[in-house]
């Protein structure tokens, strides 16, 4: 699967993992902490004969994006051990909730969920959390900032108190420190170089005007065999229109924003990571937790409204110790 040797996060995290202990981790996107999880848990799931007798382990996470990327790590890591995953997320047809129903119903060993959407299932009685031994909450900062706290708490409160439970955040703010106070048991603190871009991204800043930012784009890429290109835009309006002009101009473009039906939000993911199309163009919905190998440049169509957003939105290249660029457009005053 491409490892040669454990990130810092991962070196941190593993050992206190496989013992059990409770773990807070902090660290920048890119940096490997879904491996520095899934491993450890199913390793010790392993041991502990925890496979095919219930739902051993829940991970919580804020969109059905990370959710999507996690359980592909999981299917890779899992593939000789028999476990088996679900996925629990809202949007899409009536049939994405009779297969979440029917796999919740009939039993699996890792839940991957959205709150929301887990909330509709227990409400329901198709969970079974009896059997549980490992709670995940990762990118606990973006589930609290999109208001998930409460559901959080009445989801825990549902679950085996005794468990190992373990957080990971991009950021540590005050509160997902009271979370942790709440929720978990003397838990051990990893910090990985909070919000800051990865060393081997090369920044850039461009200043220019909203008229003149395709016509920068086409001169950008012209001439540079890129194959991977993502551009951050403010609104799902500034995705439509960039997405047609680029596409006017002769580029292999797609855009994705949340108003998208999620199987063609997923399709569109899909065709990306598999380089069928040069230039995804998206809000930021793919700016955290997203992993995507291979992107070459990341734009900033707009300056974000928040320094943490542009960390996270850099953050998508440059992934896995490869070097990126990622540039700015910054408007004339």
């Amino acid at each position: 699967m491409g490892f040669r040797e454990p990130t810092p996060v991962q070196k941190a995290t593993i050992p206190p993992a496989l013992e059990g202990k409770d773990i807070i981790a902090c660290a920048q996107t890119g940096t490997g902490k879904t491996a520095a999880y899934l491993l450890p848990i199913l390793q010790n799931m392993i041991s502990r004969h925890q496979i095919g007798k219930g739902t051993a382990c829940l991970v919580l996470v804020p969109t059905r994006e990370l959710a999507v990327q996690i359980d592909q790590q999981f299917q890779g890591f899992a593939y000789f051990a028999g476990a088996v995953s679900v996925t629990v997320y809202g949007g899409g047809d009536s049939m994405g909730w009779d297969y979440q129903k029917k796999a919740l119903t009939e039993g699996v060993d890792f839940v991957i969920a959205t709150p929301g959407r887990l909330l509709s299932h227990l409400a329901l009685g198709y969970v079974d959390f009896s059997h549980l031994k490992y709670l995940v909450l990762d990118e606990a900062d973006k589930m609290l900032d999109m208001g998930f706290f409460d559901d959080i708490m009445r989801i825990i409160s549902l679950l085996p108190t005794e468990r190992q439970t373990i957080l990971l955040s991009a950021t540590m703010p005050g509160p997902i420190r009271q979370l942790a106070k709440k929720i978990m048991k003397n838990p051990v603190e990893v910090n990985i170089a909070i919000s800051r871009p990865a060393e081997n991204i090369t920044q850039a800043a461009y200043m220019t005007e909203d008229a003149r930012k395709i016509h920068l784009i086409g001169q950008l890429l012209k001439g540079k065999n890129l194959r991977s290109v993502l551009i951050f835009c403010s609104t799902k309006k500034d995705v439509r229109q960039v997405e047609k002009k680029l596409q006017k101009d002769g580029f292999q473009v797609r855009g994705i924003q949340s108003d998208l039906d999620q199987s063609v939000r997923e399709e569109i993911m899909r065709d990306f990571r598999n380089k069928k199309f040069q230039i995804l163009v998206a809000t930021d919905i793919l700016s955290r937790g997203i992993d995507i190998e291979g992107i070459e440049l990341v734009i900033n169509y707009h300056v974000p409204s928040d320094p943490e957003d542009y960390i996270h939105r850099i953050g998508r290249t440059a992934r896995a110790d490869a070097d990126g660029l990622a540039i700015t457009f910054v408007n004339k005053a």
